[in-house]
């Protein structure tokens, strides 16, 4: 058995300017900018209200489009049970697996974030 749960969304920005980016983001979405870690550099994450999505912006190099991260207790059994409904796996990145649905939008599947998560997630067999 594993566990999983819509976490969060990432704005991905194909920009030279990851400040100005976030900066605009956190204005629009009314979230404090939080400040990145050690090997962040290119993420920038905006507080998050309690009970609600994980809110970030992403530096890429790829088009700009926002996808969803997907909270799973075990990445591999997750990726297997959405790979059986028709996803792919796309890139191993860091702890953090990109997947592809049928349809062709790109999500991530990532550890659990939220201190919610236990109580929270969807059960699967």
């Amino acid at each position: 058995m594993h566990k999983s749960l819509l976490g969060g969304i990432s704005i991905d920005c194909r920009t030279d300017d990851l400040d100005a980016a976030a900066e605009f983001w956190s204005q629009a979405l009314g979230r404090e900018k939080l400040t990145s870690g050690p090997g962040d550099e290119n993420y920038v994450g905006l507080k998050r209200p309690a009970n609600e999505l994980d809110v970030e912006v992403q530096q890429v190099s790829h088009d700009s489009r926002v996808h969803i991260d997907i909270e799973t207790d075990d990445i591999e059994a997750e990726a297997k049970r959405l790979e059986a409904l028709g996803a792919k796996r796309v890139q191993a990145i860091r702890e953090w697996l990109v997947m592809e649905a049928p349809t062709g939008q790109r999500f991530c599947l990532v550890p659990p974030q939220r201190s919610e998560f236990e109580s929270e997630a969807n059960r699967w067999e």
